[in-house]
């Protein structure tokens, strides 16, 4: 084992423990034989696993694994058959599950927005719970993800890299305390890529938040995550610090 090091976030790294090497340790998310059936086919199997407060969790495996279905039992868009969630040690099923999706947000591989502009789509789930986002709070979100001056500019005028950082603005917009990150880039060209999978590190270290994401890319693990969970049939196989898990070597400094 390794000693704990600095990562790219500005958090610990994981220390032989397998759980982040910091004087903080407690448990934000944990899943218990978390389960979903489909059709007689288990797509998520009894899975049990903890993510920190502030780490970043790479969830990883082939394709068909349950990673996606996974993320989305973790804020409800789709029921547990069995098992639950707790977030900071609450039975999720207590919790309202709009107060849910405002906590624990979440970032699609393709971005899904809605006609109109981009300061329409910032203001919908916060107008859901009889909130109103003032322009400056918009354009405050719009710098943070690094397209200042698009408030009025309609989605359908936005690249792709664009539209997935309208889609993280909207998320924010929330104040979530998790991310739900559902390979957020892999639609993206190498350029757009890069400069989105920056913004994410930046954002979740500067928001101190807790971070889940699902990648097939390993490189990008390494270079984001803390710790990775690795899932086969809707099982999860393995979990621990991401250089182990994933068998390779560190490019984190």
């Amino acid at each position: 084992m390794t000693a704990a090091h600095a990562d790219p976030l500005g958090q610990a790294q994981p220390d032989g423990s397998g759980r982040p090497a910091s004087s903080d340790h407690a448990v934000k998310i944990r899943t218990q034989h978390l389960s979903r059936v489909v059709k007689g086919v288990a797509i998520v199997d009894d899975v049990s696993v903890d993510v920190f407060h502030q780490e970043v969790m790479a969830v990883v495996g082939p394709s068909g694994a349950g990673k996606t279905s996974f993320l989305r039992l973790i804020n409800r868009l789709d029921e547990p058959t069995r098992g639950t969630v707790y977030l900071d040690g609450v039975d999720y099923r207590t919790i309202p599950p709009r107060e849910l999706r405002r906590r624990v947000g979440m970032v699609m591989q393709f971005p899904y927005l809605f006609p109109g502009t981009v300061a329409d789509n910032i203001r919908f789930a916060p107008r859901q719970r009889g909130e109103e986002i003032r322009d400056e709070e918009i354009d405050r979100l719009l710098a943070q993800v690094d397209l200042p001056g698009y408030r009025e500019r309609d989605v359908s005028q936005l690249s792709g890299g664009e539209a997935q950082r309208v889609s993280l603005a909207r998320t924010l917009a929330n104040s979530p305390e998790v991310l739900l990150l559902d390979e957020p880039t892999s639609a993206l060209d190498d350029k757009a890529k890069a400069s989105v999978e920056a913004l994410i590190v930046r954002i979740i270290r500067e928001q101190k938040l807790t971070c889940l994401i699902v990648t097939h890319d390993n490189a990008q693990a390494l270079r984001m995550a803390n710790r990775a969970m690795v899932m086969e049939k809707g099982r999860l196989v393995a979990v621990g610090p991401v250089q182990e898990v994933l068998g390779a070597e560190s490019v984190l400094p």
